[in-house]
């Protein structure tokens, strides 16, 4: 009770900017954990000052990317289906929804990781490899992609399933040790004091860090059985119409926006692969810093989105525009202020990740391009955040009429189905021809004495028998004092 009390007060009465920090700070946090992801690989590949070794993580950036259209569409998708289901106490579907996001994430793992592999040769030309770079892509895409796919979306996934019952500690516990862990074993793995395998060394530094965080979530669920409504039982594997529908419904479109990105990193990739493997090591450097801004942007959106839900479904329309005026106003004083920061000495973000001169020179002038665009993404982010939690609002609400609608259509052919039996009873009862019948010749008229004819044509012709006679004595007196005053009362009045 006390903690819907705390929901309540943050909600309505909490003023924004606490309310708004309160939601979105935690979520930025978790966004920034998985910038973190794909930039320990390309800082620790760029200590090695090899534009050829950094060029190769570049390259392989949008199979990785493509990750989280299986992600979004198998994580959102059966994570929003859960919470509905749960908000309906429908235990029964939140099984059904978690194993269908289960066990899909891991087929759709295997089947991608052995298209990776079948096709390996077509793909690494369409990234953008030649010859130059083609060996190293190669060993890096065999652990990240043709060995690790099916960890990484399940680590991601499975975090989804669990913060879907409000275990968001647990779920970010899981992401932040397969961060940490790839960070550690990142130099391990690559520098030359360890086992010198460049960005093959990257990649399975990568795979190794998401087994883990799946290990961490297999043994979350296993001393939580019993405890939780994630479930992972191949009984519960269920392919319902209304399973697929919803987590279909809320997945693809989060999966669409996934590979345009994916279509355009992969554009650009092979535009810059022209210009040699120096070029592609500088995209793919400014990429992963324009992650950064880029990432807490996103999370101030979607952190935002309960309290615009909460307050358009409450009607609280002025505390909605408040929110989203203010959430505008603190996304654009941090984006503008980062993006200053990195218009302002490129060189130096640059320089963090390789020393090499050509590369520095290349990534300044693309960090101050893509700087250029910043403020933009950021409004761009907030509002798909405000018209995104509007539209899944409307189509909760539109579930919801939809099963009352159905409710009430069941309910009315149990009506009708009564009635007609109602109906075919009475007829049975009193059906004449039946009675006299069953009576025979015992049935005798009653006699013209014996019938009382009531007229009811006149408003007062109806006559209650049985009526108890007016009152008289002390009662009388009262009720006729009683109804002099009503009738005072009303003269006035």
């Amino acid at each position: 009770m006390q903690k819907a009390d705390n929901k309540i007060y943050l909600f309505e009465q909490s003023p924004i900017p606490k309310a708004v920090a309160t939601l979105a700070v935690p979520t930025v946090l978790s966004q920034l954990v998985m910038v973190l992801y794909n930039l320990a690989d390309t800082f620790w590949v760029g200590m090695l000052n090899n534009a050829v070794q950094n060029a190769a993580v570049t390259l392989a950036a949008p199979v990785l990317l493509a990750f989280n259209a299986i992600n979004n569409l198998f994580g959102v998708g059966s994570s929003s289906m859960m919470s509905r289901a749960l908000g309906r106490k429908d235990y029964e579907t939140v099984s059904r929804s978690s194993a269908f996001g289960f066990y899909c994430s891991i087929i759709c793992g295997i089947i991608f990781s052995l298209l990776c592999t079948v096709f390996q040769n077509p793909l690494l030309v369409l990234l953008g490899a030649d010859e130059t770079t083609m060996q190293a892509t190669r060993e890096y895409m065999f652990w990240t992609v043709n060995c690790g796919a099916v960890p990484a979306i399940l680590n991601v996934v499975m975090a989804y399933l669990v913060r879907s019952e409000g275990s968001a500690m647990h779920a970010s516990i899981g992401t932040m040790s397969g961060c940490l862990l790839n960070i550690v074993l990142d130099p391990v793995f690559i520098l030359l004091w360890g086992f010198d395998m460049g960005a093959g060394g990257a990649g399975l530094a990568t795979f190794l860090s998401n087994c883990v965080a799946c290990l961490y979530f297999f043994v979350l669920l296993f001393i939580k059985r019993g405890n939780t409504f994630v479930c992972i039982d191949p009984k519960k594997l269920s392919f319902q119409k209304d399973i697929v529908s919803g987590v279909c419904a809320v997945g693809i479109p989060a999966s669409i926006q996934n590979l345009l990105n994916v279509t355009g990193m992969t554009i650009l990739n092979n535009f810059s692969s022209s210009y040699g493997a120096s070029a592609v090591a500088a995209i793919g450097i400014c990429q992963k810093i324009y992650m950064v801004p880029m990432y807490i942007s996103q999370g101030i959106s979607q952190g935002v989105m309960p309290l615009i839900s909460y307050t358009f479904s409450s009607n609280n329309i002025p505390r909605m525009k408040h929110a989203v005026s203010f959430a505008r106003k603190a996304a654009l004083t941090i984006i503008i202020s980062v993006a200053l920061l990195f218009f302002l000495f490129p060189g130096f973000w640059v320089e963090l990740f390789m020393k090499d001169a050509t590369i520095v020179e290349y990534g300044s002038h693309l960090l101050r391009r893509f700087c250029m665009g910043l403020p933009f993404l950021s409004i761009d982010f907030l509002a798909v955040g405000v018209f995104a939690a509007l539209l899944l609002l409307s189509y909760t609400q539109y579930a919801v009429l939809t099963d009352q609608v159905v409710t009430l259509r069941s309910e009315l052919t149990t009506l009708q189905t009564e009635n007609a039996t109602l109906s075919a009873e009475y007829e049975k009862v009193f059906d004449m021809e039946r009675i006299q019948a069953a009576v025979g010749d015992t049935m005798i008229r009653p006699t013209g004495d014996q019938v009382e004819y009531i007229d009811l044509s006149e408003p007062d012709s109806v006559v209650v028998y049985g009526q108890e006679d007016a009152k008289t004595g002390i009662p009388g007196l009262l009720a006729g004092l009683e109804e002099i005053i009503s009738s005072l009362i009303e003269y006035f009045r």
